[in-house]
């Protein structure tokens, strides 16, 4: 019945949505052109593309010469980026997550991911979008708290027609703000996924569902205009210094923040709320396919490219900077995860390699648009190192059953990235003459440490109120008979694998 409502629920916004955007259409289509924001649309006429100025009269010869056109290189990079980008939840997380647990649960993992590939695309568009991006910094009544309603329900986002049948592509920088939105949601989609491997094994279907559709409405699209839409944790890239509005102004190019402390701290809240599996700590829980988390994690590196890269928001100079950060660290941090095994237990294991290229993908995440390839690679050595003492040290220290290490590897990777960020970030990637990192001179470190810190205490607090709001509710774990005899079956009713 509890399901039956929420699904209710999100029929009767989507209806909202569309009425809404009816009237938009319809309102636009006896719009005056000259009413709208110069720097924001490209229009193309009846006889075919063709950038327009609207600061002058329609047809003036400038209007051949307007920003808004299109920049197809850009364009076609940031599609790229999007689709390598929703690659990483499914199959790339699918995989890496369905191979690390038990084989009466791989279905469940897989279909948690899969699951959220659509809810959150749906969150997203609905209200994600403009909780997240609302606003423009420096205008009248921008909040740097939450964003605004200016793109809900795909409004001031998707084109539209005026009565004299000329098209308008609302623009963000060089490409249409439909993609850009498009890329932001794919970073919305595996962000609450991530924090499945916490709880894996062991929480109801239907909880996760309405924890995902809350952390994703009250801690990410807050953390998001935060950080990258000129809130309170923002940094102007371009003035070189805290944005207006910001209280700690950090670097974060990809999401160190954003994405992997959120979770990865989140990930622990949810650990110890929930606690431990059945037999955790004595029965053998080994990962039933570790074919599968390779390939999962192959695919997560390739996809992180899209990740980092992709978020220099154009086909640049920083792109590359950021494409090669990337792949060092990521390689980097393979290596000295293996090392630290042979080291310590006298074998490096597969497992071990995989968990550390995903460490140093995410320990580079904050910094990769900001530092040179040398330092990239010393920070994928380090949350190597660091990563693996935090999943087989501090987990068997302190005993939290994080199920897949995502606190270990995305809180603990994420929080040094977010720190050593401070350390090299520098000018001459980010350009301009002011001194940026620590090594150079520069003063956002403390920034940093900062932005850490109160990411840290929000995705805490937030998190743990949703969970006791849910348990209180609905409930959050399964019962101890669903536990034993698998997610796959007591949840949906199927078995990943059926040997006749």
């Amino acid at each position: 019945m509890a399901a039956g409502r929420w699904l209710g629920l999100i029929l009767c916004s989507l209806v909202l949505g569309l009425a809404a955007q009816q009237a938009a259409c319809a309102q636009e289509d006896g719009a005056d052109p000259a009413t709208e924001r110069p720097d924001e649309t490209f229009l193309i006429g009846e006889e075919g593309a063709a950038p327009v100025d609207e600061r002058t009269s329609a047809g003036a010869d400038e209007a051949a010469e307007s920003a808004d056109e299109i920049d197809r290189g850009d364009h076609a990079w940031m599609l790229m980026s999007c689709a390598l980008v929703l690659m990483m939840t499914a199959p790339g997380l699918a995989m890496f997550y369905g191979g690390l647990v038990r084989k009466k649960n791989v279905l469940g993992v897989m279909m948690q991911c899969f699951f959220l590939m659509g809810l959150n695309t749906m969150i997203w568009v609905l209200y994600g979008y403009s909780l997240a991006f609302g606003g423009t910094p420096g205008e009248e009544g921008y909040n740097r708290w939450i964003g605004n309603t200016e793109y809900l329900f795909m409004q001031n986002v998707q084109p539209s027609v005026d009565a004299a049948g000329n098209q308008t592509w609302p623009m963000e920088g060089t490409y249409p703000r439909l993609t850009h939105m498009l890329f932001q949601g794919m970073f919305f989609i595996i962000t609450p996924a991530l924090i499945c491997g916490a709880f894996a094994e062991r929480m109801k279907f239907l909880s996760m569902v309405l924890f995902t559709i809350l952390w994703g409405s009250l801690v990410y699209c807050p953390l998001c205009h935060w950080v990258w839409d000129g809130g309170i944790l923002a940094y102007d890239a371009v003035a070189m210094q805290p944005a207006e509005h910001a209280i700690f102004g950090a670097l974060d190019f990809a999401g160190g923040t954003v994405v992997h402390i959120s979770s990865g701290v989140s990930a622990l809240i949810c650990a110890l709320v929930i606690g431990r599996r059945l037999g955790f700590g004595h029965d053998p829980m080994p990962p039933h396919n570790l074919t599968y988390t390779t390939v999962g994690a192959a695919l997560l590196w390739v996809g992180w490219f899209g990740f980092n890269a992709g978020s220099a928001l154009s086909a640049s100079g920083q792109a590359a900077s950021a494409f090669a950060a990337t792949h060092l660290a990521a390689a980097a941090g393979a290596v000295a995860w293996a090392l630290a095994e042979w080291i310590v237990r006298g074998k490096p294991t597969l497992l071990g390699t995989c968990s550390g290229a995903v460490a140093g993908l995410v320990c580079i995440t904050p910094a990769s648009g900001f530092v040179l390839p040398m330092p990239a690679l010393v920070m994928g050595l380090a949350a190597g190192v660091v990563c693996c003492g935090a999943c087989l040290w501090l987990k068997s220290k302190l005993r939290y059953d994080d199920s897949l290490d995502v606190f270990g590897i995305h809180g603990v990777g994420g929080t040094l990235g977010s720190i050593l960020t401070g350390v090299f970030a520098t000018k001459a990637v980010l350009g301009g003459t002011t001194s940026v990192g620590l090594l150079e001179g520069g003063g956002v470190l403390g920034a940093q440490v900062g932005a850490t810190l109160a990411t840290w205490v929000f995705a805490a607090v937030a998190t743990f109120i949703i969970l006791k709001v849910l348990d209180w509710t609905v409930g959050l774990r399964v019962s101890q008979q669903a536990e034993v005899q698998g997610l796959d079956l007591s949840q949906h009713g199927e078995e990943g694998y059926i040997f006749i």
